[in-house]
């Protein structure tokens, strides 16, 4: 009876004290998600609240206590410089919303071109690219000023268009999904049925990359929608402001105006609105997982 217990329990007990092993540190990745999405709403809630508060309970009052002057903010704030927020706001969405969807077509189809077509030089082109995601954006603003000024296009909303068409990330991003989830197959098939490049790309490849078209489309607005170095740098009329740069001459203005903290601050709270909107509607379409295959074989 004892010969053949004490194997058993010491098998009973060895498995159990592998699985605590393991599940004590399952909490840790949880904690860690936890606390970033602590660092992340924090300021956001300060935000919202501090949109709440008179220009008085800004600075007198408990930071996340909701404050009594939401209603005088949103119409001062509206009608501060004859509705300048409304043009700040509709720049915004003319840069944002113009300039993700040129550049998410120029990355779809180069990347496209690079990952199904043979050439001369791809090699060479793919370095590029790869150069240019890693180049930070604040060393070309001071060229791009030089060349667009050349141009005679400084000052304009062309200023401000034409350097977000072409994103290199956006390409790497295309190239990588349709390297996975378009099959040469398809497209082999789809040109010896007499379909024209132009048709196989538009009919059969994109469908094939719409999630990685979404993730690019909103990725690129986001960055377009926050962008302030490159319209402060091509930009001097105010009523081609976007709103990075509009808040920004409230924000400059309130040393002289106290008020003026109160409407910068809910002016930013308004501002984050058009990117939730944006996120809920393109979330069906969005796949976290840019390398799933368009086909499965």
């Amino acid at each position: 009876m004892t010969t053949t217990t004490a194997p058993r329990a010491a098998q009973s007990t060895e498995p159990s004290a592998r699985s605590r092993g393991p599940r004590s540190t399952r909490w840790l990745p949880t904690v860690v998600l936890l606390l970033g999405a602590v660092y992340c709403l924090v300021p956001v809630a300060w935000v919202v609240t501090a949109a709440t508060k008179s220009p008085g309970e800004l600075f007198t009052t408990v930071p996340f206590r909701p404050g009594t002057g939401l209603v005088d903010n949103l119409r001062e704030l509206l009608a501060y410089g004859d509705g300048q927020f409304g043009q700040w706001a509709l720049n915004s969405a003319l840069y944002a919303g113009v300039g993700s969807v040129l550049s998410t077509a120029m990355s779809a189809m180069a990347g496209y071109g690079l990952a199904k077509f043979a050439f001369r030089g791809r090699r060479l082109l793919l370095v590029a690219l790869f150069g240019g995601v890693l180049m930070p954006g604040i060393t070309l603003a001071v060229p791009q000023y030089l060349l667009l000024s050349a141009a005679g296009l400084a000052g304009t909303y062309w200023s401000v268009l034409l350097p977000v068409v072409i994103n290199p990330f956006g390409i790497y991003l295309c190239w990588v999904f349709a390297s996975s989830s378009v099959p040469d197959d398809t497209l082999e098939a789809a040109r010896l049925d007499g379909a024209g490049e132009l048709r196989t790309f538009w009919s059969i490849s994109v469908p094939m990359m719409l999630p990685g078209l979404v993730t690019v489309l909103l990725l690129q607005f986001i960055s377009i929608w926050n962008n302030f170095l490159l319209p402060f740098i091509m930009l001097s009329d105010q009523s081609r402001y976007p709103l990075t740069l509009g808040l920004y001459t409230l924000l400059s203005r309130g040393s002289g105006e106290s008020v003026l903290y109160s409407l910068a601050v809910t002016g930013a709270a308004l501002s984050v609105i058009p990117l939730i909107a944006l996120m809920l509607v393109l979330q069906r379409f969005w796949r976290v997982d840019l390398l799933s295959g368009g086909v499965k074989g």
